[in-house]
């Protein structure tokens, strides 16, 4: 039986044609249903919302953006030097590794009125939010990566007598950095989330201050303003680390998609 030939758009939508159709589905839905405004706003009311004060937006999501982008850094630094720790001492796994699981099972939204009071309410606290929810997955996967290795290929570095620095940067990086990479793409969804939380606990500025102050004067159209910005915020910051992936190891998406 011959197969159907289906268009390479179908198979694989782009991006944008799939937002755009979410965007007609969400218009034709209000048209049909017409629920009240300030319960569910139309696209075109909330375009309108946009363009009446895009300079707010664009200043509230800088703020957003940078306090999101260093929790992370700080998240990627630290976390994979605690994952280094882990994997050469055993005391340091017995310690930090529970550690980091404990304050990983608080819940971050209790935490966040605490950072206020000891940070204050400037982007220190925001920072220190976005750092702790991220770096649990940055250690966790980075670990990972580290500690799943052929022994025969450590054998074969130790054989020609590799120090462990040099087995460390030839041998044990690059394998870790697939698990690094995946890590870093949850993390960084989870940097922009502490980051919104303590915008929402306290904050003078950013996207989550412009959806909890609208949100006390009933503007839900700005609230599905900020709320679509940090959808764009959060793709666009996936998108530019499966960017670098590609480009720190292509050797390894092109077998993914080879896979697939």
């Amino acid at each position: 039986m011959r197969k159907l030939d289906v268009p390479s758009w179908l198979r694989e939508p782009p991006s944008w044609l799939v937002l755009t159709s979410l965007l007609v589905l969400w218009q034709v839905a209000t048209w049909v249903f017409k629920p009240a405004p300030f319960l569910l706003p139309d696209p075109i009311s909330v375009g309108r919302a946009l363009i009446a004060n895009p300079t707010m937006y664009l200043v509230n999501a800088y703020y957003t953006t940078a306090n999101t982008l260093i929790g992370f850094g700080l998240s990627v630094i630290i976390g994979f030097g605690l994952a280094l720790g882990i994997v050469y001492s055993r005391f340091l796994e017995s310690t930090v590794y529970t550690t980091l699981v404990a304050i990983n099972s608080m819940p971050k939204v209790a935490l966040a009125p605490l950072f206020v009071v000891w940070m204050g309410t400037g982007n220190t606290s925001k920072i220190a939010m976005a750092f702790l929810i991220a770096i649990f997955a940055i250690v966790i996967d980075a670990v990972l990566g580290l500690r799943t290795l052929d022994t025969e290929i450590v054998d074969l570095g130790r054989s020609m007598r590799g120090s462990p620095l040099k087995l460390l940067w030839k041998i044990r990086l690059p394998n870790a950095l697939p698990s690094l990479f995946a890590g870093m793409k949850v993390a960084i969804g989870l940097s922009l989330v502490g980051v919104l939380v303590g915008e929402f606990v306290s904050a003078q500025h950013g996207l989550g201050y412009v959806i909890m102050a609208a949100q006390g004067a009933f503007d839900t159209p700005r609230v599905f303003v900020a709320i679509l910005l940090l959808s764009v915020l959060g793709t666009l910051l996936f998108k530019s680390l499966e960017f670098i992936e590609r480009r720190v190891i292509p050797w390894h998406v092109s077998q993914r998609a080879v896979s697939h």
